[in-house]
Parts: C-alpha cells; structure tokens; sequence
C-alpha cells in the first residue's frame, strides 16, 4: 500500500479543517511544523465536509481547501461531500 497525504497551511482557518481529518481517518500521521500541517495516511485519506462543518461551526464548500493547500499527492476523487485522495492499484 502506499502514502498518499495533504499538506496546509498553519493558520486558524485551517486547525479546525485538520482536526476533522483526524476525526474522520484516525490511521494517519500528522506532522506539526511552524508553517505548515502535513497529514500522511497509507492508502487513501477522506475529507468529509459534514466533519469540517461540525468543526467550524459553519456551512462549508470543499473548494476552501485550495486557499490553504500548499501540496498533495494521490489519486484525487471529489464530489461536493468528500475529497478522497488514494493511489489505484
């Protein structure tokens, strides 16, 4: 299997977007640094928008991500309730 993972920006817009990914794939790895957040997971990581929204407290549309992303790897599959990112083997 391998490592897909997500990487974004340090900022309050973004602590709550990464506590949801925590919630919703307990399997990965995040890695804290001054500036950035990067979340490693093996085989495929899930971004669920009903998770942020119960974290920010707010409606949110998934496209926010990109104001924060800096980088991902993987196989990107999104609709309007989910970002997947996995590798097809």
């Amino acid at each position: 299997m391998s490592t897909v993972f997500i990487a974004l920006q340090t900022n309050e817009d973004t602590r709550p977007i990464i506590e949801a990914i925590e919630i919703d794939n307990p399997h990965a790895v995040v890695h804290r640094q001054p500036a950035m957040v990067k979340i490693d997971a093996e085989g495929t990581l899930v971004i669920r928008k009903a998770t942020i929204e119960e974290q920010v407290g707010r409606d949110f549309d998934l496209q926010e991500l990109h104001i924060n992303l800096i980088s991902l790897t993987g196989h990107v599959s999104e609709d309007d309730d989910t970002l997947t990112l996995s590798w097809n083997s």
